[in-house]
């Protein structure tokens, strides 16, 4: 392994986990047609960002609802909802990051990596909320909250800083 460059802007070169290339990565299944379909070559653009709005947009909310006196069974559903959605855009995401080259998907696995975190924290936030601790599950919730600005910007980041996602229409 080598490292290049000052400070927190140097790259690490070299094989590892966070090397979807790697042998027996992800890139040696054989998805065929499906890894077309979850990567969103059909609509001509990445599928993943769609995805991820269900599970930002129902926590989101739940926050807002948290604030805003009103009952629980609001916020507790739509942080269900909001757990039921990671998985069809965590696929999706799996398969765009298996297609990228290691210096982006290292940041693709922080990304991923801080994902893991705020579904953690959703699912003992509804847990809490489904106990009658609904004080609890606003904290879990405000942790949630924040591993998934923190998942956003790195996703950004690599969306538009290191210009992956776009690919040409097929």
């Amino acid at each position: 392994m080598v490292a290049d460059g000052p400070g927190p802007y140097r790259t690490v070169s070299g094989g590892g986990s966070g090397d979807p290339g790697s042998p027996g990565g992800i890139r040696s299944l054989p998805l065929g047609e499906l890894r077309d379909l979850l990567r969103g070559r059909p609509l001509g653009h990445p599928v993943h960002p769609v995805l991820v709005q269900v599970p930002i947009g129902c926590w989101l909310s739940a926050a807002v609802l948290d604030i805003v006196p009103t009952g629980q069974h609001a916020p507790t559903t739509l942080t269900a909802v909001g757990l039921a959605g990671v998985a069809p855009a965590a696929v999706a995401g799996w398969a765009d990051w298996a297609d990228l080259p290691p210096e982006q998907a290292r940041v693709g696995l922080a990304h991923a990596l801080s994902n893991v975190a705020a579904v953690a924290f959703y699912a003992a936030s509804l847990t809490a909320r489904l106990r009658g601790r609904s004080t609890k599950g606003r904290l879990w919730s405000l942790g949630g909250l924040t591993a998934v600005a923190v998942s956003g910007a790195l996703g950004g980041h690599v969306a538009y800083r290191q210009a992956v996602g776009a690919h040409p229409s097929a």
